[in-house]
Parts: structure tokens; sequence; C-alpha cells
């Protein structure tokens, strides 16, 4: 409509203008032209999403309000689109997903929509995204998560989520992920509707097409997206509530499947659901990124299964441990809305029970370990999935649910909890579940950017704020408010200023040996303004690099020895 209306007064001012006697034959002509075209007004009203990239393709879900025609272009170049999709035509309000296929791989693709009426003669062009296929190994690219949108409860607040969603666009991820609690399912389980349960989805259809047009969506699934498996074997007052809620998002939001690509559930269930699309895994870059559903499968006992009553399942438990054990890659980060699904905290809940193993904890010493007894060898399970974490080198389990930001360790895996993007107080977590965490809480409101390269990972809390709330100063709109680095095995970095042999200037504080070993590297990445100062001895063994990143300093009056 914004668009016709801007035709209209465009049309009347310059008619005005140029011939002041015209302008009521000028307003009935265009009193006419809405009339004969209000279907072309409202075909204005579109949104695009983008979903499951990989290698060589991506899937864009087409939503149109109305029927129209269109097909898509694209190419690797800005403005110019060598291919073309074939054309489709539209249903009201009925995403259509289509598959771009026979792409090139860690390659940056343009397109643009272009519709229009059945019977009309020229298309619309829709402004130009953009995307990327998978990353090859030693690229450096950054994505972001995001927790707890809560838009359909007073939690959450539209504003201050746009605000969060428009820096989450500023730092140019190549795809982004949600940890869950996004529909609210379940805040009425026993009376919503089918009907209902659409609306909650597809509200969120033109909220997150502001920036997925360009940033593929994943969803993790949360203990409000009423998909949980006690839901499922519900018979009454409304019969299997997941139903329903499962084919809403898949309907509108278009996750992963097993494929060539992508491994992860291929249990295929009734009802017309097909794969569930709710556990997954893939590698991007230099990283393996695992999302887990711990509401679906084997928890059938209650809708707040708790103690060894709560399970991954063992079906997802064996692809879990597949997944790990198999992987090759630098990095592995695991999702999940929240350890065991139910409770709060973090590395306090990852001791006992199926996740930990033990029956009972002190502070944060387990005792009583019962893992066999609970879970036995014979049917599978070998291991708590903490332990799985440590032997097979997860570097981070990321983590909704408690609406706030904190880092922690357990042994070598750190556990963060992901703050909100919606919360206008900016306190809802900090104020309610604190307590359960033990180092580097933080309030406020925003997102993680996760940059991922071949030296580190770096973590960026990025705060958002309301326009109001930035008055004075005190606070800024996209400010960092916390950030740390997790190491690579076989490299050292070197971002701080000053001397080499100063160890706070490293990643991890941790210093190169003065004999870099072969298939070891450095890298000299001092702050912004800074300067690497090699006031010792260091020598670079054959196999081994040192890497001085484009446009950064590094001076050397000690020795560099590199053979």
């Amino acid at each position: 409509m914004q668009f016709c209306f801007a035709l209209i007064n465009s049309f009347l001012f310059s008619s005005f203008i140029k011939s002041p006697h015209i302008l009521y034959r000028g307003v009935y002509f265009i009193l006419v032209l809405i009339l004969a075209n209000v279907s072309f007004c409202f075909s204005q009203n579109t949104n695009i999403i983008l979903g499951r990239p990989t290698d060589t393709s991506i899937t864009v879900s087409v939503l149109f309000n109305q029927v129209d025609e269109y097909y898509l272009e694209y190419g690797t170049q800005q403005g110019e689109y060598g291919y073309t999709s074939a054309n489709y035509t539209s249903i009201a309000n009925l995403p259509e997903e289509i598959n771009l296929n026979n792409l090139i791989p860690n390659t940056k693709y343009f397109y643009r929509l272009n519709y229009k009426v059945p019977g009309s003669i020229n298309f619309i062009h829709s402004t130009e995204f953009s995307f990327i296929t998978q990353r090859t190994p030693g690229s450096t690219f950054t994505f972001a998560i995001e927790a707890d949108e809560h838009l359909y409860d007073i939690k959450g607040n539209l504003n201050m989520y746009n605000v969060t969603l428009q820096n989450e666009a500023n730092d140019h991820p190549d795809f982004m992920l949600s940890l869950g609690d996004i529909f609210g399912d379940d805040h009425n389980y026993s009376t919503i509707t089918a009907a209902e349960l659409d609306d909650l989805h597809s509200y969120y259809r033109p909220v997150l097409g502001k920036i997925c047009h360009s940033i593929p969506f994943y969803v993790c699934l949360g203990n409000h997206e009423g998909e949980k498996e006690y839901y499922l074997v519900q018979t009454a007052p409304n019969p299997n509530m997941a139903i329903p809620a499962t084919l809403a998002r898949k309907k509108y939001f278009p996750n992963p499947f097993p494929n060539s690509f992508y491994s992860g559930n291929t249990t295929v269930e009734s009802n017309g659901i097909g794969y569930p699309e709710n556990y997954f895994s893939w590698t991007w870059g230099d990283a393996l990124f695992v999302v887990l559903d711990v509401y679906r499968d084997a928890c059938d006992t209650s809708d707040k299964p708790l103690g060894w009553a709560w399970s991954l399942g063992l079906p997802q438990y064996t692809w879990l441990k597949n997944t790990l054990e198999t992987s090759t890659s630098k990095y592995k980060f695991v999702f999940a809305h929240h350890t065991r699904g139910e409770g709060r905290g973090g590395i306090l809940t990852a001791i006992t029970n199926e996740w930990g193993g033990y029956q009972r904890q002190v502070g944060l010493v387990g005792q009583n370990f019962k893992f066999g007894l609970n879970r036995p060898a014979a049917d599978g399970w070998t291991k708590p999935i903490h332990q799985l974490f440590v032997d097979n080198k997860v570097n981070i389990f990321f983590q909704g649910h408690d609406h706030l930001f904190a880092r922690e360790q357990l042994d070598s895996v750190i556990y963060q909890e992901v703050p909100m993007p919606s919360d206008s107080t900016y306190n809802i977590g900090m104020l309610a579940n604190a307590d359960a965490y033990l180092s580097d809480t933080l309030n406020g409101t925003g997102h993680l950017k996760v940059t991922v390269s071949p030296a580190y990972v770096r973590v960026d809390y990025i705060r958002a704020y309301l326009p109001a709330d930035t008055v004075g100063g005190l606070h800024q709109n996209g400010e960092i408010a916390f950030t740390y680095y997790v190491r690579a095995n076989d490299a050292y970095t070197f971002i701080g200023n000053g001397s080499w042999s100063d160890s706070n200037n490293w990643v991890e504080k941790k210093t190169p040996p003065a004999n870099l070993p072969a298939g070891n590297a450095i890298y000299i990445d001092p702050v912004e303004g800074g300067e690497c100062v090699l006031n010792i001895t260091q020598n670079i063994l054959q196999g081994a690099k040192i890497i001085v990143k484009p446009g950064k300093k590094l001076i050397v009056p000690g020795n560099l020895i590199i053979q």
C-alpha cells in the first residue's frame, strides 16, 4: 500500500503544480486507478526467509499475501543476474519453498524477487538481497545467535527486538540461530487450536523477513514451542498439540533435514509431518554445528521431566555421539534451548543425571555416579553427555532459557547462556536467574556475534538499546559488553599491544613455544593502533608459519628465525 500511495501523492502534487484546474479530474482518475488495481497495491506485501544453506544450494521461502506470478533471478555479481528460477504462481498466505541448486561453494550470491499480478505486463523488482554458500576450511566468517524472543507474552517487546535484528544485520553474519521460545505454543496447551498455532508462527514471518532475506535462519526448539514428546502422546482435550505446532513451524521456517549435507533426525513421522527437522548438524568452514532438541525424544512422562526422567533419547544420543566422534572439524559448537530442557543454570545442571552422570552434587563436585545404572551400556549408552563433549573437544555449548548473558566453564567446555533479544527492561533474566550461574553474568538485551577464524573463535555480546535509552550517552546501541576468545590448538594469536613475551597479549594467554613446531602457526593481529614487539628469540621450524594480518604491525628488535 505504501508504494501505491507514494505514486498517488506524487501524481496529485505534480498535477496540481502544472494545472490546478484539473486537480479534481486527477483525483477522480486516481480513485478509479485505486479501485481497479487494489490487488496490485496489496501485492507489495511479501517476505522472504532463507534456510538450509549448503555448499551448492539454498532454500528461499517466499510468502505473498495474495496471488502473484513470480520468479527469482540471481548471480555472483551485484546487479548482474545470470541465473533464473522457474516461474511460480503464489497461493495467498502460503509460503512456497524455492530451491536454488548447482551453486558454487564458498561464494556470495546476489538475488532479487520479481513478481506481478496475473494478467499484468510488467514485473515488480524487489531490492537486491544476498547469501553465501558453505565456507571452506580456513575461511573467516561470523554467525549470530539469539534466544527467547517471547514476543507472544509480556517479556518480549517488538520495538526492542527490531533493534537487535538490525544489529545482527549490521554484523553481516553467514546465518543466524534462534535457541527457542520463539512461538509460545504451549501457554494454553489444552485449548489452543491449529489456526491459533498457525497465527503464532506466521506472526514472525514479516518480523524476521526484515533481515532473513539475506541471513539464513535456523530454529532450535524451546520448551514453549509446543513440540514436546509429552504433548505428542496426549489424546484429550486437544489431541497432539505438537502435531499442528510442528506443521506450522515447518510451513513457515525451512529447517534442515537429513541429506548429503546435513545429518539429523531420520525418523519419518505420521500425520503429514515427515522429517520433524528438530535436530541436525552441519559443517561450515572450520566448525561443526550441532543443534539438539531436548524436548521431543523420550520425554513423555511429564511436560517438565526432572532428574533421570529427562532424556535426550537413545536415538538422538547415538546420533550426537557419532556426529562428534566422526567430526574432524577444528571447532565444535553444540546448541540447545537448555541442558536437560528445564530448570535454571548452566554448569550447575551439567553434573548430574544423563548430562553429567552423578546422582547428586555438592557445588561442582558430583557424588554417587549412577549413569550406568540409569542408562545401561547394553542399550547403547556409553557416557554422560558432558563427557561426550569433553572427550570430543566441544569448544562451546550455547543455550537459552534463562534470559541473560552468562559464561561458565566446566572442564574444557564453555557453557554459554545467550541473552534475550527483546527485553526492553534489560533485566528480566538477571533478576530472575543470575543466581543459577557462577561467573560472567551480565544483564541487558542483544545477541551474540561469533567470529570463526583459523586461529581462534571470538564471541562478542552485542547489546541493543532503544533510542530513548541512549540519551545521555551512558549506553550506545551496538556496544560490546563482553568478549572472549577460544584458541585453536594449532595456533597462537597476538591480539594485544606491546611485548611478545607478555602473555596477556595472546589469546587465552598462550604464548608460542620458543621453537614453533610443524603444523602450527603464529598470527599477529594487535589491537587497532597497537603493535607487536618481538623482544625475544622466536624460531619458526620447518612446516610452521608466522602470519602478520594485513595492516598490522610487527616490530622485531629481537630475533626471528624462520627455517
